[in-house]
């Protein structure tokens, strides 16, 4: 297994609120885009992941389902950051997505909150594997709105489900058979607002490497525009 990441702050923001989590040696991969002012979107992403993966090892090391684990884990992460936001009035309505992956023998589990996205790149074929908690995917979901409308809807940015927004919070579980030569990739939406699919499997397919392919995808969504955070996993099964 091959791997490479690389986060920004872009040309806009002034805070890096993203953050990532490679723990290659557990087959863990995840990234969370952090959102609240006075830097809480960054204290809430950075906090989401390291709950989550200390969580993770210790539901494992107790022998509970991976699946199951991999969801609990990001429902603990959530109540204690739900929890500090209501004690800290700086860091009230802090939240954070989550999209984290778990390779467990010949499958991946994801587990998402958000509009963070993981895409399987195999052959010459992009798939998303994750759908947005978001109010633009509710509206395409109603056929409200179009495709080419939802790229540049005024209100992209609104989620309708996020980490440590709410006391309860639900969890997608997905589950994918992945093969040797298999491409995974996690990103926040700093990249996939101005890339289309076949955009980012173009960019990865002419990379000559992973790192290379890491730093063409971020150069190529700096230079569209680059006004969020941006931060990309590339993964090679």
């Amino acid at each position: 297994m091959k791997w490479a990441c690389i986060t920004d702050t872009g040309l806009v923001r002034v805070l890096n609120e993203d953050s990532y989590c490679v723990v290659p040696e557990d087959y863990f991969f995840a990234v969370a885009d952090g959102m609240g002012g006075h830097q809480a979107g960054e204290v809430a992403s950075q906090m989401a992941l390291r709950l989550l993966k200390q969580g993770l090892d210790r539901r494992l090391k107790s022998g509970e389902i991976a699946g199951k684990a991999l969801v609990d884990s990001i429902k603990e992460a959530n109540n204690e950051i739900f929890t500090l936001s209501a004690r800290k009035p700086e860091w009230r309505g802090m939240g954070t997505t989550v999209t984290a992956c778990l390779k467990r023998n010949g499958e991946i589990l994801i587990g998402q909150v958000g509009d963070s996205r993981a895409y399987l790149l195999r052959s010459n074929v992009i798939s998303l594997l994750t759908e947005d908690h978001s109010l633009v995917q509710e509206l395409l979901r109603k056929g409200s709105i179009t495709e080419e409308e939802a790229l540049t809807h005024p209100r992209k940015n609104v989620l309708t489900r996020a980490i440590g927004a709410e006391p309860f919070l639900d969890v997608d579980l997905y589950h994918y058979q992945v093969h040797s030569g298999d491409l995974l990739l996690l990103c926040t939406d700093g990249l996939t607002r101005y890339m289309r699919q076949e955009e980012l499997l173009a960019a990865v397919k002419s990379s000559p490497d992973l790192d290379t392919a890491v730093r063409d995808l971020l150069e190529k969504a700096t230079n569209a525009g680059g006004a969020d955070n941006i931060t990309i996993i590339l993964v090679k099964f």
